[in-house]
């Protein structure tokens, strides 16, 4: 289940579309963790210093691609390995196919998240 904090479950400013959902320290190198945003869940994946946030459900079967482990740009679906582009969101498999990647930056020690996609999986 994906985790919801309610201390950052405000509603984007009206200039500023994005959603506070993580402080640094929360994610763990190499891994990922799921976040509800708007209708949404979103996994977000840390390398080093850099954040990426793309859909949590694997095309495949619906498992949570936030339990996969992140090894370079890629993440493999913990279920049937089906490996994606944390950066395109490009199955490495098969390139046609894609899932939606989500503008991610990082705030004083706050995670944010744009809740549009920047590509669209369709």
């Amino acid at each position: 289940m994906p985790e919801q904090l309610e201390l950052f479950a405000e509603k984007p400013d009206e200039a500023d579309d994005y959603v506070t959902v993580a402080r640094i320290g929360d994610i763990a190198d190499g891994l990922g963790r799921p976040y509800e945003v708007g209708n949404r869940v979103i996994a977000v994946f840390r390398r080093g210093d850099e954040y990426f946030a793309i859909d949590d459900f694997c095309p495949h079967q619906g498992a949570s691609l936030a339990g996969g482990q992140l090894e370079g740009c890629m993440v493999a679906c913990p279920w049937h390995y089906w490996r994606f582009d944390v950066n395109d969101g490009r199955w490495l498999d098969s390139p046609k196919i894609k899932i939606d990647t989500f503008s991610v930056r990082v705030v004083g020690q706050l995670i944010q998240v744009r809740p549009q996609p920047c590509n669209t999986s369709e």
